[in-house]
């Protein structure tokens, strides 16, 4: 089990127990003023201010932030990632190009009627530059007809997702939104103005998308590839200067046309830009794709045949603080002060204050000898290429000193009197990573998958794991933990120790594997971020790191595992994509694949 290493998180998990209401209440369920719900509403709180800091840029970027996940969606749909690799076949493209043509002129005739709204001259001109901004895209999209030498515009039908995107756009710049009038009754300059702040807020995201999705592809390219790149065109335009700069004039004149809107204005706005980030994936999925893609991938594994299991860490993989604090932190504050008489039939504790200083000694003890543990890991010789036997024997170290640091812990006493009604609450309001618990969601609910989830974690006490997930409703998932000795659901101090070490844990993940043999054919995908979770990650057809944590990748690297971002490995494995052929996802290949969020895993696991 990993003690909390970093000190300021741990101050921060402190400062959430502690109440001026707290009064010393034993063994007895932690009063609501300090407990664990507390930690919820000041860590949500700490949240918000943070994204306020954020506020000040103007809502335009905001958004954006909020609305991370779509866009992180729309990057890896099938279709951009075909396009991203240059094997997007040119059918598709032509199509595509078709659909866009009709999309953009509608663009144009919405920024016509928000710049007849605009009540400002300054406003008025950027919305103006924009639309020639448009008509110049449209020019581009006429050079491609000319290349090709086919003409599908005039031809093609529109799909149901470019219709649904285009009223939409001149719904919302004809005024046809909830409480808003019409452009012939609007009265006032201010409501022609709020107009033409809600069609931007409709108009925006789309921009910025475009830029967003150019700049990632461009960054695919190298110098001696952009030549050979069938779709570099496309690429160069939406990456360009020029692009990137109307873009963000879009979110500049987003921002100056809502600076006198009310809240609720704004909420307004807030819907309408979400709706546009939404209709995007919906246009980019219609396009169609009759071409084998890497994306989604779970797409490829039919639930008669596969049967995929999704196996994840718990803390800093799912949670963004580390389970050890949180239950030392139940220890602390529900321990009697030194004063207290402590009565014969309860467990015998320490006082808190020598609770907190024995606690503060572990995690410093913990923190110097882990380092020293890895430091002498990566003493022998870099190796040349990936060495899987060479990684386990250090990591068999490790594993020693794991499970002394856990001993140290449960012969410290620390671990003594907590009650488990106090652990399953602050379960309940645990904090998990943005949008885990989405994607397990969707994973279970998806009647259509055979798959299976199982939870993989070095955490003292399971209790607190399950009731973390079953708050979300994820009452289904399988959780591989140690778990307390309760007396009378009072824990004892000891543990029924089943994963302890990163060897534990991948005998545990084999287990799981030789339990789940049967006809069908296991697929295996592993999301994790420490060292102990390397040999699962390396064992699993799909390894997926998440976060950056510095030792996981020294060691790795150490012992020849690459580590690729996902997008990009995605591009590549697309590229190396044959037709008629299963995409080439094996385990102990040596290349681990490094993520940001859990939308990234979402997006590419389970698509849009």
């Amino acid at each position: 089990m990993r003690l909390f290493l970093n000190p300021t998180p741990i101050k921060f998990i402190r400062s959430l127990f502690s109440s001026p209401h707290h009064k010393s209440p034993l063994l007895r369920p932690i009063r609501a003023e300090s407990s664990p719900s507390a930690a919820i509403t000041m860590s949500t709180i700490t949240k918000s201010t943070s994204l306020g800091a954020v506020a000040e840029e103007g809502i335009a970027r905001r958004f954006w932030i909020k609305f991370r996940k779509e866009s992180t969606l729309a990057l890896y749909t099938p279709f951009v990632v075909c396009l991203a690799s240059g094997d997007l076949r040119l059918d598709t493209f032509r199509q595509y190009v078709a659909q866009d043509v009709h999309f953009l002129k509608t663009f144009a005739q919405a920024y016509e009627l928000a710049e007849e709204c605009a009540d400002d001259d300054d406003a008025k001109a950027a919305i103006s530059q924009l639309r020639k901004a448009v008509l110049e895209e449209l020019k581009m999209h006429d050079s491609f007809v000319q290349e090709w030498g086919s003409d599908m515009v005039k031809d093609c039908r529109l799909n149901s997702a470019t219709v649904k995107y285009t009223d939409f756009l001149l719904a919302t710049a004809s005024g046809k939104v909830e409480g808003v009038k019409g452009p012939g009754k609007l009265a006032t300059p201010f409501e022609k103005t709020k107009l033409a702040a809600y069609t931007l807020g409709a108009m925006t995201p789309c921009m910025k998308l475009y830029a967003f999705i150019g700049s990632e592809l461009q960054a695919l390219l190298d110098s001696n590839e952009s030549s050979r790149h069938l779709y570099q065109k496309w690429v160069d335009n939406y990456a360009c200067e020029s692009f990137q700069a109307s873009a963000l004039q879009t979110e500049d004149l987003l921002d100056k046309l809502s600076v006198s809107l009310t809240g609720e204005e704004l909420d307004i706005i807030e819907k309408l830009y979400h709706q546009a980030m939404k209709l995007e994936i919906e246009f980019f999925c219609a396009q169609p794709l009759n071409q084998q893609t890497v994306v989604p991938l779970l797409t490829e594994h039919k639930p008669a045949d596969n049967l995929c299991l999704i196996f994840s860490d718990f803390d800093l993989t799912c949670t963004v603080v580390d389970s050890s604090a949180i239950l030392a932190e139940i220890a602390i504050v529900t321990a009697p002060k030194s004063d207290q008489i402590q009565a014969e039939n309860q467990i015998v504790r320490m006082p808190s204050a020598d609770l907190r200083n024995t606690w503060g000694v572990l995690s410093r003890q913990y923190t110097e000898e882990h380092e020293q543990c890895i430091e002498r890991i990566l003493l022998p010789d870099k190796a040349e290429r990936f060495n899987y036997e060479g990684l386990h024997k250090a990591l068999e170290q490790l594993s020693v000193f794991e499970k002394g640091a856990n001993s140290r812990v449960i012969e410290s006493g620390v671990l003594k009197g907590l009650n488990l009604e106090d652990i399953k609450r602050a379960g309940e309001r645990l904090i998990l990573q943005d949008g885990c618990t989405d994607f397990f969601q969707s994973i279970i609910k998806n009647a259509n998958l055979n798959s299976n989830i199982h939870v993989l974690s070095y955490c003292w006490c399971s209790d607190l794991i399950r009731s973390a997930f079953s708050s979300g409703g994820l009452n289904v998932l399988n959780v591989h933990a140690n778990e307390f000795v309760y007396d009378n659901s009072v824990s004892t101090g000891e543990i029924v120790k089943k994963v302890e070490s990163p060897i534990d844990k991948v005998q545990a993940f084999r287990d799981i594997l030789t339990n789940h043999r049967s006809e069908k054919k296991d697929f295996t995908v592993y999301i994790g971020d420490s060292v102990g979770d390397l040999l699962c990650l390396l064992e699993a057809d799909v390894g997926i790191v998440l976060g950056s944590s510095s030792s996981l990748r020294r060691v790795g690297s150490h012992f020849g595992v690459s580590f690729i971002p996902l997008f990009p490995g995605l591009v590549k494995k697309q590229k190396e994509c044959v037709e008629g052929s299963s995409s080439s996802w094996k385990g102990l290949s040596g290349i681990l694949y490094t993520v940001s969020s859990w939308a990234e895993i979402h997006a590419f696991i389970l698509g849009s």
